[in-house]
């Protein structure tokens, strides 16, 4: 037989959406009387008293079905994993989410810092103290070195004449602007300053070319009237070039008018650095 007060109470909580206290004002009963009668009988919304951690319930919410682990969650929210994963156990990870994915490399990369952090850091103190003793090996460059360097590497990427071709003007072509700068150097060593060559950029048609030709008159320190039509080299989608994106600047070509003596100068001490020195000759 049911009990009346017991329907009463739980018809005062489902329908009229009373409180424990105000069934047992009503009804005049003890509370645990009116517990015991409402047990499995959820509360109404408005008894539920927010907590705090409410809204980190809301982020993690947010967080998972971004697809954050729940280890990240919690480090992310400053709670412990055992409360980020009763609030997302629901909730089943996708690890094909742009989040996810992104995490994960963050994870990784992390790792290989922590792992080769101490590696690259001697690695790159090694390297510092091996640059230093270098240059002070090298010392103080003066007209000599200057004269021998700049003959070396005109040699190695300048234009040579050829016995089916008589080309004797020194021209220079390189995309390394320590290089450049260098043999721009070595013609100061023979009295040609740098209003004297003219210049020309080569670079891929890709690439914006009058941009190119104000970065290396900058650069070295050029005259721009010194500068010809640049020289613009077609693409070739089929061929994997790597030299591309804002710090591609072309080749820059340094051609030396009525330069045939220097030449010959170049040529001269090319020989002479060639020679085999006597004391090595019969070894």
């Amino acid at each position: 037989m049911t009990d009346p007060i017991a329907a009463e109470v739980r018809r005062l909580r489902t329908v009229e959406q009373l409180s424990v206290a105000q069934i047992q004002a009503r009804l005049g009963i003890g509370r645990d009387r009116v517990r015991d009668m409402l047990r499995g009988v959820p509360p109404p919304a408005w008894t539920r008293r927010p907590t705090a951690k409410d809204d980190l319930r809301e982020q993690a919410i947010t967080l998972r079905q971004q697809g954050w682990s729940v280890p990240d969650i919690a480090e992310r929210l400053g709670v412990s994993r055992s409360g980020a994963y009763g609030w997302v156990r629901h909730l089943p990870l996708d690890t094909d989410a742009p989040a996810a994915r992104a995490r994960h490399e963050v994870h990784v990369k992390a790792r290989a810092d922590a792992r080769w952090g101490a590696h690259r850091t001697a690695r790159d103190a090694a390297r510092a103290a091996q640059h230093a003793r270098a240059a002070d090996a090298v010392g103080e460059v003066d007209q000599r070195d200057l004269l021998l360097l700049g003959a070396a590497i005109y040699w190695c990427e300048g234009a040579k004449s050829k016995p089916w071709r008589r080309d004797e003007q020194v021209t220079f072509i390189n995309s390394d602007p320590g290089l450049l700068e260098l043999f721009l150097r070595f013609l100061a060593a023979c009295d040609i300053g740098r209003s004297v060559p003219t210049y020309r950029v080569s670079i891929h048609e890709t690439a914006d070319a009058e941009v190119a030709v104000g970065w290396w008159a900058e650069r070295l320190g050029l005259p721009l009237d010194r500068f010809r039509r640049s020289n613009i080299k077609q693409h070739r989608p089929v061929t994997s070039r790597r030299n591309v994106g804002d710090d591609y600047h072309g080749c820059l070509v340094i051609k030396v008018p009525r330069s045939r003596e220097l030449y010959w100068r170049i040529e001269g001490m090319i020989s002479a650095l060639f020679r085999v020195p006597s004391d090595t000759a019969g070894s």
